[in-house]
């Protein structure tokens, strides 16, 4: 059956503008260089070696913080030298950050990074950074950065705030457990369906009990569950037939949302709109289905893309109330289901 024939493939929707594209640096074992002595320059100094960074300070006049941490360094090695920085210190470094009060030596530092290759931040002028440092949530290994450009520091702070809050910091034991157990699934013998599977009731898992210390009992406990699936090696749930009101993305199940994060292939037809597949992941296949399209055809469709070990989502939006079931001779690929209408989204 052709791509053709079935219907369109539909590309989702460009992404819209970023002031800042988000990026995470490994600086383990790297080393960067910091001009300037003043209490910004020591917080700077204090998140380069959080991540592991060896940092040469290069400072006249240091704060008493920036001589803390050059004695007290929290993971990278931190070394404070009592001069001005010259342009031969920026060689080989990974990142260089300078404090400079006046545009001329702000410049002058950006020049000197640039003609070394080294990406740099000046505190406070945005017009010789090539980065920025935004409000962190540190839930290390899990690490989350906000940024306005600039905008509102102090709103980007409330921000964090509010994340911190809401985020547990047991997800730091379960992200680092999920490092540990990463090379033990995949060493597990369980198909790539049957690994995603993992990781799904992992997070689900995590999210639920982020207070809990991560063991044995929970890897086992999720090895096996992620083996149950059919005969064939077909995940039991690789296909869902799910009923959409379809302009309404406000009116969607938790469980549907559910589905349509963890799908590859999505099916739709025209009624269905953008707002509800902005849900899907963004590298789903999402493909429209042809008015002309009989259910048998449909079901064999859904059948031949999980075969392949894909997720599949069939968005019907016309009132369809009881899943059609699979024909016998495909029996051994899971069968649709309906997702009820239960479990609504409600907003706190």
């Amino acid at each position: 059956m052709s791509l053709n024939r079935i219907g369109s493939r539909v590309m989702p929707e460009r992404l819209g503008t970023l002031a800042r594209l988000p990026l995470f640096f490994a600086l383990n074992g790297r080393r960067a260089v910091i001009a300037g002595g003043s209490p910004a320059a020591a917080w700077k100094v204090e998140l380069l070696s959080a991540a592991g960074a060896g940092v040469d300070v290069f400072a006249v006049d240091a704060c008493s913080d920036l001589v803390q941490f050059a004695a007290e360094f929290p993971s990278g090695n931190v070394i404070l030298h009592r001069r001005a920085w010259a342009a031969a210190d920026l060689a080989g470094a990974a990142l260089a950050v300078g404090d400079f009060p006046d545009d001329d030596q702000a410049a002058a530092f950006a020049a000197a990074a640039h003609a070394a290759g080294v990406p740099v931040n000046v505190i406070d002028k945005p017009a010789h950074c090539d980065f920025s440092f935004g409000a962190i949530v540190n839930r290390s290994p899990l690490v989350i950065g906000i940024s306005t450009d600039g905008a509102a520091p102090v709103f980007a702070r409330a921000i964090r705030g509010k994340l911190e809050a809401l985020l547990p910091k047991g997800f730091a034991r379960w992200t680092a457990a999920a490092a540990r157990w990463r090379a033990a699934v995949r060493a597990s013998g369980l198909s790539f369906a049957g690994r995603r599977r993992f990781w799904e009731l992992f997070a689900v898992h995590a999210v639920a009990h982020a207070d809990d210390e991560p063991g044995r009992d929970e890897f086992e406990s999720f090895i096996v569950k992620a083996k149950g699936g059919t005969a064939s090696g077909i995940d039991r749930d690789a296909v869902t037939v799910v009923d959409v009101d379809g302009d309404d993305a406000d009116s969607l199940t938790l469980r549907t949302v559910r589905a349509l994060h963890a799908a590859d292939v999505i099916l739709f037809d025209e009624q269905v709109s953008h707002p509800i597949l902005d849900f899907a992941r963004r590298e789903a296949r999402k493909i429209r289905i042809g008015k002309t399209m009989r259910d048998a055809e449909i079901e064999a469709l859904l059948i031949e893309f999980a075969k392949q070990d894909a997720r599949v989502v069939q968005l019907k939006s016309r009132d369809y109330r009881n899943a059609a079931q699979i024909p016998k001779q495909a029996s051994r690929c899971a069968a649709p289901h309906l997702v009820p209408d239960n479990d609504l989204i409600t907003a706190d």
